[in-house]
């Protein structure tokens, strides 16, 4: 049973056969389904269903030449809100199953940010077609949570808000001269790192990390796709599954300068979330790529890959 089905509101499934009733039920009256080919002639179906605004379930699998859907597998979903980067986005099909993981290179964050691909259907059609790259594309992430915690903010006056912002900024313009192989850009941000370091472990055995480190992002486990955050919560909205009535939160976290909506059920979250405190706890990284209209080759900057 999926991990992150509680983080939608299904806490309480007892076994196998309430799952697959439930399943069953996402493809009789699902919301919405997509179908197309993929490179080696096989026709997909993806059948999906919300059991709350924004959220539900996805059954995936392929269908036969006498209209049968046979079932492989399912995952829960949230869809997200607004633009989270405006990055070059890689996609790459997973080992064991017909499902996808993307990768996006945005230099705030400082790492690859791979995240499970909801949104397959209009990627294996632009690759059966042979239309990639495409030009032009968005990405919106969300995630699902299952363990959470809400923290105090650091306080903060407006001018050291300000010169945060100043210094994300040369840091950001640091980052992408290096990546282009600037020598002093690397040299410098190899000393700003050194100097952190060393202010952080002198300032560490006096203070706790959680009033020197205002936001990060980073793996958590061995699954790629799974992240540890601290971020600022920017707002707050409640929703509630209709089949098991149990409430979910979807906070819009802000966390290493990424905006981006997580869903944790209410029982699995410590403290009471508000505007400006922040949220603590493991993701289930998601997103989607958002297709221009009537995109073609050459027409931006930014692509979507193979």
């Amino acid at each position: 049973m999926h991990k992150f089905m509680r983080a939608i509101g299904f806490s309480t499934l007892e076994n196998r056969k309430k799952l697959q009733e439930l399943l069953t039920e996402v493809v009789i009256h699902s919301d919405r389904r997509s179908i197309t080919k993929n490179q080696e002639n096989v026709i997909l179906g993806e059948f999906c269903k919300d059991f709350a605004k924004g959220m539900g379930i996805a059954v995936c699998g392929e269908i036969d030449d006498e209209e049968r859907f046979t079932y492989e597998y399912y995952y829960p979903y949230l869809e997200g809100s607004g633009i989270t980067s405006y990055e070059d986005v890689t996609v790459e099909r997973h080992a064991e199953k017909e499902s996808y993981a993307g990768v996006c290179d945005d230099m705030k964050v400082g790492i690859s940010l791979i995240f499970y691909l909801k949104n397959k259907m209009p990627y294996v059609m632009a690759q059966t077609e042979d239309k990639l790259p495409i030009k032009g594309t968005t990405l919106t992430l969300s995630a699902l949570s299952v363990s959470g915690m809400i923290i105090l903010p650091i306080q903060k006056d407006a001018q050291q808000q300000q010169r945060v912002k100043q210094d994300s900024a040369a840091r950001n313009s640091l980052m992408a001269a290096a990546r282009k192989g600037d020598e002093d850009a690397i040299e410098t941000l190899t000393l700003e790192d050194m100097d952190m370091y060393t202010t952080i472990s002198r300032r560490i055995q006096k203070e706790d990390v959680f009033s020197l480190v205002d936001t990060y992002f980073m793996p958590y486990g061995v699954e790629c796709d799974q992240y540890s955050v601290l971020g600022e919560i920017i707002e707050i909205n409640m929703t509630t599954n209709y089949v098991t009535e149990e409430k979910i939160y979807i906070l819009k976290i802000c966390t290493n300068e990424l905006t981006f909506d997580v869903s944790i059920n209410i029982i699995d979250l410590y403290g009471e979330p508000q505007v400006g405190r922040r949220f603590k706890g493991i993701i289930w990284l998601q997103g989607s790529i958002n297709f221009p209209e009537g995109a073609s080759k050459g027409d931006s900057t930014h692509s979507l890959s193979e």
